[in-house]
C-alpha cells in the first residue's frame, strides 16, 4: 500500500489502498519521540513529552513569578489572570475540603496550574499533548492516590478505615459495603487518569480524522467547519478536565481529613 502524508496540521497520513479508501493514522500525534538521536526511548532520554513539560513549567512561572513581581495595586492584565487563578483553586480547595484543607492549596494549584496549561498548549498546532499520556495521568494521579491516603493514616491511624465503614446503613448490609467502597476507593488513581488522558486524546485525534477529510475538495468545507466546531469543544474540554481534576482531588482530600460517612 503506497502513502501519503497529510499536511494539514502536520497530520494525518492518508492514502488510496487497493479498496479505493482512505487510511488515517490520527493516533501518528501521540508518539514519544527522542528530539536528540534515533535511540530506543528510555528514562533519560530528552523526548517531545519532556520538551512540552518543561514549557508547560516555564509559563507557569511566566505567569504566578514574573507576571505578579509587580505586585501592582491597580494589576495588570497577567496579574490579573494569575490572580484570577490563584482565587479560583483556593475557593475551590476551601469549599469542598474546609478550612483544614487549606494548608494543602499549594499543592492542588501546583497540579491544576500543570494541568490547564499542559491542555492547553496541546493545542497549538504541532504541538504536544503531554496531558494526552497514560504515564503522565497516572503519575499525577497515583500522587493523589498515595498523598491522601498517607495523609489519612498520618491524622487518623486505623479510624481513617472508617472511611469504608457506613455507618447509617443497615448492620447486615454494611460488610457488602465497606467492600464495594473499597473496591471503588483503590479504582480512584485509575479512573482519575483515564478521565484526563482519554478525553484529551479522543479529541485531539477526532480534529485528526477531519484534517484528512479536509483534502478531499468535495468534503472539504464540511471538514473545515468540523475542525473549527471540535477546536472550540476542545478549548472548553482543556479547561474542564482541569477543572474536574482538581476537584476530585480536593473530594479525594476531605475524605483523608473527614473520613466519617
Amino acid at each position: 500500500m503506497a502513502e501519503t502524508t497529510g499536511e494539514a496540521h502536520g497530520a494525518v497520513d492518508a492514502a488510496h489502498g487497493d479498496g479505493g479508501g482512505l487510511v488515517f493514522h490520527p493516533m501518528d500525534q501521540f508518539i514519544v519521540e527522542p528530539l536528540f538521536g534515533d535511540g530506543a526511548v528510555n528514562m533519560l532520554t530528552v523526548t517531545n513529552v519532556t520538551l512540552w513539560m518543561a514549557i508547560a513549567v516555564l509559563c507557569i512561572m511566566a505567569l504566578m513569578v514574573l507576571g505578579t513581581s509587580g505586585r501592582g495595586i491597580v494589576p495588570g492584565r497577567v496579574q490579573s489572570v494569575a490572580e484570577l487563578a490563584y482565587g479560583f483553586v483556593y475557593k475551590m480547595v476551601e469549599d469542598v475540603s474546609g478550612k483544614d484543607g487549606v494548608k494543602y492549596f499549594p499543592y492542588i494549584m501546583t497540579l491544576f496550574m500543570f494541568i490547564v496549561f499542559s491542555n492547553f498548549l496541546g493545542l497549538i498546532p504541532m504541538a504536544f499533548t503531554t496531558t494526552s499520556h497514560f504515564a503522565v495521568t497516572v503519575v499525577l494521579a497515583l500522587a493523589v492516590f498515595i498523598g491522601v491516603t498517607a495523609l489519612g493514616f498520618v491524622k487518623h491511624g486505623v479510624k481513617f478505615l472508617e472511611l469504608f465503614w457506613v455507618t447509617s446503613a443497615p448492620l447486615a448490609l454494611r460488610p457488602v459495603l465497606a467492600v464495594i467502597e473499597l473496591i471503588s476507593y483503590f479504582v480512584r488513581p485509575v479512573s482519575h487518569s483515564i478521565r484526563l488522558a482519554g478525553n484529551l486524546m479522543a479529541g485531539h485525534a477526532v480534529i485528526k480524522v477531519f484534517a484528512g477529510f479536509a483534502a478531499l475538495a468535495a468534503v472539504s468545507p464540511i471538514s473545515i467547519l468540523a475542525i473549527t466546531a471540535m477546536y472550540g469543544l476542545e478549548v472548553l474540554v482543556a479547561f474542564i478536565q482541569a477543572y474536574v481534576f482538581t476537584i476530585l482531588t480536593c473530594v479525594y482530600l476531605k475524605d483523608a481529613l473527614h473520613p466519617h460517612h
